[in-house]
Formats: C-alpha cells, sequence, structure tokens
C-alpha cells in the first residue's frame, strides 16, 4: 500500500508555513504539561501546578537544542560541517532522541537545583510525560515520509516517496506504538504506587532502550552511515543499549537504597 501523501506543511498563512513536524512537537509539549498539571493536584504529589510550565520551559530547551546538536554529531556531521546554516532548519526533521535525552538530563539538573529537589524527583516526575512527547514526534516522521523501515513483504507494508517502489516496515509506527503508547502505559502502571527515588527513571530507560534497539532492526539506517557492524547493528542501536545497561542498574540501586534506608531505620 502507499503511504498516505500527506502535506508535510499544515497551514500556509502567506509566507508563513506551518510544518506538522512542528506541530507535532506542540502537541507533545501541550500533552507533557495536561499531564504534568494532572499528576502534580494528586496528593502527595509534592508538585504544584504551576511549577509544570515553568519546568515544560527547560525541558523544551532541552529536547529542541539537545535533540539538533545530537543528531548533528551523532548522525551527520560532515554534512553539518559543511552546511551550518541547515542546522537551524529544525522543520525540515533531524532530530536525535538521545541528543534530546541529554538535553533534558541537563534541564532536569538545572530544574532540580533551582527548586531545592533531589534530581530524581524531577527526573521520576518527567519520565511519565515524556512517552507523550515521543509518540507524538513519531508521527511527525510518519507525515514527513521519513526514517522509514527496511523492505519487507509483510500486509502493511508501505511504499514511501522517495524510498523506492518496494513497500516498507512503516517503522515510524511502530516507534509510536512502542516508544509512545507501551511506554507511557508501562510507566503509568508501574507508577501508580508510591516507588522508591529513581525506579521510575530506570524503567523509563530500559524499556525505551528495549524497544528503540528492537525497531531498528526493521528500521532503515541513516543513508550517511548505513550499519555499523555485522551487516546489522546501527547508531540506533549503538545508543540505545547503554540505556538499557543503565535502566537495570537504576533499578536495582533505587530498590537497594530504598532496602538500606528502610533498615537503618
Amino acid at each position: 500500500m502507499l503511504a498516505p501523501d500527506i502535506d508535510p506543511v499544515a497551514i500556509h498563512l502567506g509566507p508563513l508555513k506551518v510544518h506538522w513536524y512542528g506541530l507535532m512537537y506542540l502537541v507533545g509539549f501541550l500533552g507533557a504539561w495536561w499531564l504534568g498539571i494532572y499528576r502534580a493536584k494528586r496528593p502527595g504529589s509534592g508538585w504544584y501546578p504551576q511549577e509544570i510550565a515553568d519546568f515544560l520551559f527547560y525541558g523544551a530547551l532541552g529536547v529542541i537544542l539537545g535533540g539538533r546538536i545530537g543528531y548533528v554529531l551523532f548522525y551527520n556531521f560532515g554534512y553539518y560541517l559543511e552546511h551550518p546554516i541547515e542546522i537551524f532548519y529544525i522543520w525540515t526533521g533531524g532530530m536525535s532522541f538521545h541528543g534530546g535525552l541529554l538535553g533534558v538530563i541537563v534541564a532536569m539538573w538545572l530544574y532540580a537545583r533551582r527548586t531545592h529537589r533531589p534530581f530524581f524527583v524531577v527526573a521520576d516526575f518527567v519520565a511519565l510525560l515524556t512517552p507523550l512527547g515521543l509518540g507524538a514526534g513519531r508521527l511527525g516522521n510518519f507525515i514527513n515520509h521519513e526514517l522509514w523501515g527496511r523492505t519487507t513483504d509483510v500486509p502493511w507494508g508501505m511504499v514511501f516517496p522517495n524510498a523506492g517502489p518496494l513497500p516498507r516496515h512503516p517503522s515510524q509506527l511502530y516507534e509510536f506504538t512502542l516508544e509512545g503508547v507501551a511506554l507511557f502505559l508501562v510507566l503509568w502502571i508501574y507508577a501508580r504506587k508510591p516507588r522508591p527515588e529513581a525506579a521510575v527513571s530506570g524503567v523509563f530507560l530500559f524499556c525505551y532502550g528495549v524497544f528503540r534497539f528492537l525497531v531498528e532492526l526493521v528500521r532503515e539506517p541513516d543513508a550517511q552511515l548505513g550499519y555499523l557492524a555485522f551487516g546489522w547493528v546501527t547508531m540506533g542501536q549503538v545508543l540505545s543499549l547503554p540505556m538499557v545497561f543503565l535502566g537495570v542498574w537504576m533499578f536495582w540501586w533505587a530498590y537497594r537504597k530504598a532496602e538500606t534506608k528502610l533498615d537503618a531505620t
């Protein structure tokens, strides 16, 4: 089947063009804002609703700056070295989750210092909001007809413009389902009860790392990089695998620390 032919420009206002890709980021931030306020209003949350907008300012800068810088450094450094002005063309796509994650980590650290909270108190709260933005971003990739999958003969394979005549895995939709919907449900269910500090962040890192690693098995690697090893290892897998191990360690450390504190009392 053909991939839906959606104009990447959602709204034309004279010379101003509003792209779907940018709107998906707006949807992600608004969704995180709404969910953050909802969670802040829950008894014992330790957060005030008015704080959510303040953090989102920090978080948005971290996502956009970190995501773009990460893409430039991890995926296409040579090209942007020759075309530096295009680093600022974020509406054309080209954002790295792993770079965005590093940017958000810096934002959380700064916000934690400003509000005198432990870092992982902030990180655990933000982890549950993140899948909304991830899911919206993957829909933006799908509308942009970018980051498609490898060729396939599965019934739901799609033919994407500029990707040749053969059907491909709609890997953007796989990532929307796993990194957006499934990751949100896992975190939502797990975080319904009080958990040790850093445990929710550990679950987030582990699940995202596993989901992304699996999708990369059917996702076409970036043309300028190709496979890094063994004819199947991609940059996305190289960057995601440390998240899996770190998530497992953080989960263990969170419960170990909680047990030690309990024994001390």
